[in-house]
């Protein structure tokens, strides 16, 4: 059976602050650009909620072409 042409990752980025959640824009941009310089592309990302909705983790989907 042949390989699937890609593999994917997951990386869970923290938010801070409990009635007003956010991100640190810098953070998150390094993240993203050090995923992309190991070869990753996002492909999606979505919040995780915990109590009545409030966003406690971003979850980012990446893929790159398997080698």
């Amino acid at each position: 059976m042949r390989a699937p042409p890609w593999e994917y990752k997951s990386v869970q980025l923290d938010v801070d602050g409990w009635f007003d959640p956010s991100v640190d824009p810098a953070a998150v941009d390094a993240e993203l650009n050090r995923q992309g310089a190991e070869g990753w592309e996002l492909v999606s990302a979505f919040d995780l909620n915990r109590d009545h909705g409030r966003t406690s983790r971003i979850v980012a989907l990446f893929k790159r072409p398997r080698s």
